[in-house]
């Protein structure tokens, strides 16, 4: 685990507004390219999110937008809070230690990184924001605002596509074959870790908070061992990334920087 005395202490308060956790994500984004590390990867993808998704609380893209900040804000604590205590020494849930471990390794490809990132965020974070943004007889109302940010997810597969074919140009040539057919298996992947966190959120959400606590070490357990087949997902599938990787351009900063 590691320890940055340099690490941003601002974001060490949980965010009380959007605004907040962009500013937040910035520091940590700031700090990534400036060490090198990568975990600058997810923060700039999730900022990028953020940044959609404010622009659709703006316009009235969802039903209820002081809900939707309300669940954006307590989401993006959960990934926030994680960082700082794994960069203090302190211990956050093993699906983000598996991540942040893993970010300290030169194999794994950009995409690993973001899979990385999305396990621990979307397959366990994002029930448990759900769950605690609305009381369990409001819950239902706000799965319409839920599904909504998956259309938000849809619309920046596309420039993560382009964003990785730059660091890896050969990924450029196969998408001109490939066509829609990668977008549309991110696209779906995305779309069943959403819909499991909502099934996960409906059974927190009824539930004492000492049950909750113990569904999500149950459930925190499952996803950091889901890690493992991201990292290593057999020999045939690792030569191919191990490819990848030897192809992939620039220094950490340089990739920050594609996918911010």
């Amino acid at each position: 685990m590691m320890s940055d005395q340099n690490f941003p202490a601002s974001i060490a308060t949980p965010a009380q507004t959007i605004d907040e956790v962009i500013n937040q994500l910035t520091a940590i984004v700031d700090w990534s390219k400036q060490n090198n590390s990568r975990i600058g990867y997810f923060a700039a993808l999730y900022r990028k999110v953020t940044i959609q998704v404010k622009k659709g609380i703006e316009e009235g893209f969802f039903d209820d937008g002081p809900r939707m900040e309300r669940l954006d804000v307590i989401f993006a604590n959960r990934y926030v809070r994680a960082c700082y205590q794994y960069q203090t020494e302190q211990t956050p849930t093993q699906s983000w230690v598996r991540a942040f471990d893993a970010t300290e390794l030169w194999w794994p490809i950009v995409l690993q990184h973001l899979l990385m990132g999305m396990n621990a965020h979307i397959n366990l974070d994002l029930g448990i924001a759900a769950a605690k943004t609305v009381p369990p007889e409001e819950l239902q109302s706000l799965k319409g605002d839920f599904d909504k940010i998956n259309q938000v997810l849809a619309g920046l597969v596309g420039s993560v596509r382009k964003e990785l074919a730059e660091i890896w140009p050969i990924l450029g040539i196969m998408n001109r074959f490939l066509g829609d057919i990668e977008t549309g298996i991110i696209n779906f992947s995305m779309q069943e870790a959403r819909d499991a966190a909502w099934s996960f959120a409906e059974q927190l959400s009824p539930q004492p908070s000492v049950r909750r606590e113990a569904m999500i070490q149950e459930k925190d357990a499952a996803f950091a061992a889901f890690s493992n087949v991201i990292m290593h997902p057999g020999f045939a599938l690792s030569t191919v990334l191990k490819i990848i990787r030897l192809g992939e351009r620039g220094t950490v900063r340089d990739r920050i920087e594609i996918l911010e």
